[in-house]
């Protein structure tokens, strides 16, 4: 990638030594003997935003020595100064779910190029780009030997459109490469192999220059890289195209809040149930678009695995990233984890010259602080529906019973028997229980405990209940090496946790279908059935269809779940199962010490398994391998594929942007409440026959057995439209006591979301959505904003946005506005039967901008409002002028 040498800030570059390499860099404390500010007191995580402007300094086109300057003056003005600067992140990470459409996205403007008389080879990632294959394995096949290479078999028999297309993305782009089937999780790849900490490139004058490794990833768990201090945080895949195009993000310089770490986990405790207590703790401190820095001398004792779990739930905790600075541990993993000795060498001198490094003389400057005393964390779960809901374990049975008397409605002793079964069900049974997810399989002392759990319990005797659907999904090939070395494997498989395959799987909606039977009785008496994981997301309608109540625990309270087989029990007082002789077992006869897994993580994780299992990441497998596809500069778009089709972003476009119109007439397509997600807004799961995606696939001879997952078929904006507002919990008020995508059409009669807005279209009508707070909530999933735009939503009102979902609207030209003035959906008395116009849109349109907003009742009454646009910057406001970045990137690249 090309380095900046502004004239302004060429005196702040230096050279450096350091592992037999001599490299320049753009030095911070240079920048303050030039007279540029006081950066010394800056957290870690802002230093690294800092130098980005140094390096990228180009005298005021995009980033000016007041950019540079607004750094100190944020110091000075105890962490706020909400300056908008450019930011160029290092690197580009993907997944398949997420990067298929914009792989999709690229090929398309390949088109888009050629038609305005470009050159179709203009559209290349100009930052390099790594796309991981994980969210597509599927668990159909569980509890056995076979299980693993019957659900690959599956995976590929699904989605070898999907791959061909992907194959072909790897030959036709420079800069992009996949990481096949097979391997692992990206976040946990890219923390084991990609990430390097300190990253290295030759600049166009051909000297080799270091700098942090940043990056921006199409998933939100991007952050949990930040656990091994490379800053990185997620976009939708709209804004991720943009960057890979050589287009800056446009950011205001972020508050960070300071969160202290004191004392030592506790014997029994885990690095899962410190971070639940975390999300708890920042969820109720609010820190939407901020950063949090964590710092204090709980670090010193503080394994790189734990952070790096801690780094992954920032989307949890509603934070844009969780920053861990660089220090001795750092270093330490990056020489277990097989990284050269040269980078490593390179990492801790760059990192103590450039004043990134943490000592116990660290003590920056934080917008705000918090503090935790890791000794008082304990054991926990959290759910049945928000990560934030945090249970401790000895509170667990309680918090279920009420859950089920105020939330779900449902009494506690209803069983229903199941067909060719010996036993009943009843509410609160785990039907579901599974070691998955990034988040945990990432940290070996709680993978390590999860497979001694399963050894004590088998030679006790003990199993996992019948009804319970069990699996281990680890997020890289690594983990089954080390668990396979100290013989857990085998313990695991004795109750039911074998291999299913190295993806995201539940925690991303691909748990597969449980036993018919069971999925009937569940109907039948109106159940509510749970399920257990290690994952990070519990979003209603996400683990599965058959399930509404939802908890994250560690890998070892999974174990424990399985064998017990119910949410309704008290795990740290009541039995778990029986013996062989009959005597009861309690979760502290199988309960492993820390000293116990600390042994055997230290004689099982080594470097020669991460260099081994590494040395051919890009290769794949024989199957990857025999994957067909053609060198062709453009795709030939398959007329007939379901999942790969043209998207129509591009097709028809002018060369110049258009203006910014006033909304006037508009129809109301949803009234939504509060933490509605990008999960109910864009599903990622399996979905019925009797939608309009299903419908869409019948049509076209697809068998339901074939519809695999909406994130599988998201190169597909057919299915993707009528899949957006589909999740089978979302809630629209507009149609009371109903569950599920539907909406009142013109006429005022009860249809699918799908079917209302196409009618809304064909009238010439646009639409409107109401929300209410933290709208748009969880992953980074740019359908979320491109299935809005499609179904003809001009623009979202809502008390508050999540940040990506914020930026991903406006990158597809839908406009948020929030509420001013205490104004909501409910004081409003809004029904969704009013029409809506928002004017002061056209013109001059200022970022942040109060406008008016007139609605209009059924009855004729009005009521005269202001709303802000959540248009936050002079950038995003050129955005929708064009339609969507993409629209400007791909203009701007026609002007060149």
């Amino acid at each position: 990638m090309p380095i900046s040498v502004g004239s302004d800030t060429a005196k702040t570059r230096r050279s450096l030594s350091a592992g037999g390499q001599t490299v320049s860099y753009y030095s911070i404390p240079a920048a303050e003997s030039a007279g540029l500010g006081s950066f010394e007191r800056l957290p870690a995580a802002l230093k690294v935003v800092l130098e980005n402007m140094l390096r990228f300094e180009d005298g005021g086109r995009t980033i000016s020595v007041d950019d540079i300057k607004a750094f100190s003056e944020w110091g000075a003005n105890g962490g706020q100064n909400p300056r908008e600067i450019a930011y160029r992140p290092t690197r580009v990470l993907m997944q398949d779910f997420t990067g298929v459409p914009a792989v999709v996205d690229l090929a398309a403007m390949r088109d888009g190029i050629k038609a305005l008389g470009g050159d179709a080879q203009m559209i290349n990632p100009l930052t390099p780009v790594d796309l991981v294959i994980d969210h597509s394995v599927m668990i159909d096949e569980f509890g056995n030997p076979r299980a693993f290479q019957m659900n690959v078999d599956r995976e590929y028999e699904r989605n070898l459109e999907r791959y061909t297309f992907l194959k072909w993305g790897q030959s036709a782009f420079n800069n992009f490469r996949v990481v096949p089937p097979g391997t692992g999780i990206c976040h946990q790849v890219n923390l084991e192999y990609l990430a390097q900490a300190v990253w290295t490139d030759t600049d166009q004058y051909g000297e080799d220059v270091a700098y942090p490794d940043t990056l921006v990833g199409t998933d939100s768990h991007t952050t949990m890289v930040n656990g091994l201090a490379v800053l990185g945080w997620g976009v939708g895949g709209i804004e991720a195209e943009a960057a890979m195009l050589g287009q800056p993000i446009s950011m205001l310089i972020p508050e960070v809040v300071g969160f202290e770490l004191t004392g030592d986990l506790r014997e029994g405790t885990t690095g899962t149930d410190l971070v639940l207590k975390v999300v708890e703790m920042l969820r109720e401190k609010g820190v939407v678009g901020k950063f949090v820095e964590f710092f204090g001398e709980g670090l010193d004792r503080l394994p790189l695995a734990d952070r790096a779990t801690i780094a992954n739930m920032a989307p949890e905790y509603g934070a844009t990233c969780g920053f861990f600075p660089i220090d001795g541990e750092t270093l330490r993993y990056m020489r277990t984890t097989g990284r050269d000795e040269a980078r490593i060498a390179l990492v801790e001198a760059y990192a103590k010259e450039n004043g990134l490094w943490r000592d116990a003389d660290y003590a920056p400057i934080y917008t705000d602080t918090l503090s935790l005393d890791m000794g008082t964390i304990v054991p926990a779960i959290s759910g049945p529906k928000r990560p934030q809901d945090f249970v401790a374990l000895t509170e667990s049975r309680a918090a279920f019973r009420q859950e089920m008397a105020e939330t779900f409605k449902r009494p506690m002793d209803k069983e229903v028997a199941v067909s060719g079964e010996d036993y009943t069900l009843s509410s609160g049974d785990v039907v579901i229980a599974s070691i998955t997810s990034c988040t945990n399989t990432s940290n070996p002392y709680v993978m390590i405990g999860a497979g001694l759990v399963a050894r004590k319990a088998a030679a006790l005797g003990l199993d996992r209940k019948p009804w319970v659907k069990t699996s281990l999904a680890p997020g890289s090939q690594v983990v089954s090496a080390y668990l396979e070395a100290a013989g857990l494997q085998e313990d695991l498989d004795k109750i039911g946790f074998n291999l299913v395959g190295y993806g995201c799987t539940t925690c991303i909606g691909n748990s597969g279908p449980i036993q018919k039977e069971l999925s009937d009785a569940i109907a039948e008496g109106d159940l509510v059935a749970t399920s257990v994981l290690s994952g990070n997301r519990n979003f209603e309608g996400r683990i599965s269809p058959d399930v509404r109540a939802n908890y994250l625990a560690s890998p070892p309270l999974v174990v424990a779940y399985a064998l017990a087989g119910t949410m309704d029990i008290d795990l740290t007082s009541d039995p778990i199962g029986q013996d062989r002789d009959g005597r009861d077992v309690y979760l502290a006869d199988i309960w492993p010490s820390t000293q116990e897994i600390a042994e055997l993580v230290e004689q099982t994780v080594t470097r020669e398994a991460f260099q081994s299992k590494y040395a051919d990441v890009f290769k794949g497998d024989e199957k990857w391998r025999s994957v067909q596809t053609t060198d062709a500069e453009t795709y030939d778009w398959p007329a007939a594929s379901t999942y790969i089709q043209n998207p129509p972003y591009f097709q028809g476009m002018s060369r110049e942007p258009g203006v910014i119109s006033d909304i006037t007439g508009a129809k109301v397509l949803a009234v939504l409440g509060d933490m509605i997600t990008t999960d109910h807004i864009s599903p990622a799961g399996s979905f019925p026959t009797t939608s309009p995606a299903g419908q869409y696939l019948i049509e076209r001879q697809v068998q339901p057995r074939e519809f695999n997952s909406y994130g599988s078929r998201r190169g597909n904006h057919e299915v993707m439209m009528r899949g957006t507002f589909a999740n089978i919990r979302i809630k629209n008020e507009m149609l009371p006591g109903v569950e599920g995508g539907f909406t009142k059409g013109p006429d005022g009669k009860q249809v699918s979301i799908y079917e209302a807005a196409m009618a809304h279209q064909a009238n010439g009508t646009p639409l409107v959505v109401f929300g209410g707070a933290q709208y748009g909530a969880g992953s980074s999933r740019d359908w979320a904003a491109k299935g809005t735009n499609l179904l003809g939503v001009k623009a979202v009102i809502a008390e508050s946005f999540e940040r990506i979902h914020r930026s991903n609207l406006v990158g597809m030209g839908v406009i948020p506005f929030e509420f001013t003035g205490g104004d909501t959906r409910k004081t409003l008395g809004l029904t969704g039967d009013e029409t809506v116009t928002i004017t002061g849109l056209e013109g001059d349109l200022r970022p942040l901008s109060d406008v008016p907003c007139t609605i209009t009742f059924a009855d004729g009454s009005v009521n005269e409002i202001t709303l802000k646009c959540r248009i936050d910057t002079e950038v995003e406001v050129e955005y929708v002028e064009n339609g969507g970045v993409l629209h400007y990137v791909l203009r701007d690249l026609a002007k060149q």
